[in-house]
């Protein structure tokens, strides 16, 4: 098959300049190469596909019919691996990235939100998902996850700073209840438990406690599957709430929001853009994993 589209390029480049000579100069090689390229081309159909004389070159109907076919063929190869080129000269294309519902809102969005301003043909997927995706076989160009959690033979690069949790509550809620000491003291408090859609339980609360991780597992009137729900339900004052404290330090300043048991919340570390290899990717995600990598960069 490769041998035959080489001989159907030489066919094409032969009838284009109605020359063998000509097409030789084009394709920088001998006039006698295309020749034999063209016999052969003739001997493996068994059909005559040029009239040739010492003046003129003609097509045979049979050279007639298999331009009709190859001649659209051959050109749409030609766009499509030109389209493929522009990929890598040129931001534009689709890039797809697996993040948790966090990630994407506080450290993808901020960062890319002026690369889709600055180029307007880089579309973005972000898909949100809790689960240690199979990026390749997901068909995503990249995933980000915090470190710890990436398989080995990934490719991972630091795009975000480490991620302190918080324990927060309403003051209303507060002063309704007796405040907590220890992080065990949570168990008999109204806690709003977070069940993530990969997960078939609600998630665990770690603390740290004499230089060791302490799980809890906290009870309360409500479970949601979003922390942003969960936000939302601490703030109208349904119980506690363990959350990113990027995420609740505005509510905290505004006075909206309490923060408890501080000495005792765990770091996470610092979030990962992974992908599967060093080979060179399109310029759009080229763009975008920049864009990333400088936004680590600029933090104090």
């Amino acid at each position: 098959m490769k041998e035959n589209l080489n001989d159907l390029q030489t066919f094409l480049m032969v009838v284009r300049e109605g020359s063998f000579t000509r097409a030789a100069v084009q394709a920088g090689t001998s006039q006698s190469a295309v020749s034999q390229t063209i016999n052969n081309l003739e001997q493996r159909l068994q059909l005559k596909l040029l009239n040739r004389t010492t003046r003129s070159l003609t097509l045979t109907e049979a050279g007639e019919r298999l331009i009709d076919r190859v001649a659209p063929a051959m050109a749409e190869i030609t766009d499509g691996l030109a389209q493929l080129a522009e990929l890598r000269e040129k931001p534009a294309g689709t890039v797809r990235i697996s993040a948790d519902e966090f990630a994407v809102q506080q450290v993808l969005w901020p960062a890319l939100m002026p690369v889709l301003k600055k180029y307007p043909e880089i579309r973005l997927e972000l898909i949100t998902d809790y689960s240690l995706v199979d990026i390749a076989g997901e068909r995503f160009d990249a995933g980000v996850r915090r470190g710890g959690l990436i398989a080995g033979n990934m490719i991972a690069v630091p795009i975000s700073a480490e991620n302190p949790m918080a324990l927060v509550v309403s003051p209303g809620c507060f002063a309704a209840h007796t405040a907590p000491v220890i992080p065990e003291d949570l168990l008999s408090l109204p806690c709003i438990n977070l069940r993530l859609p990969t997960h078939g339980e609600n998630f665990a609360w770690v603390f740290v406690r004499n230089n060791r991780e302490q799980k809890l597992r906290v009870s309360g009137q409500l479970v949601i599957s979003s922390i942003n729900q969960a936000l939302s339900a601490c703030l109208a004052g349904y119980g506690f709430a363990y959350l990113p404290q990027q995420l609740v330090t505005p509510h905290i300043a505004a006075g909206e929001l309490l923060s408890v048991l501080n000495e005792f919340c765990i770091t996470y570390p610092e979030y990962y853009l992974y992908y599967t290899s060093r080979l060179k990717s399109s310029v759009a995600f080229g763009i975008i994993a920049d864009a990333l990598r400088r936004q680590v960069q600029k933090r104090p």
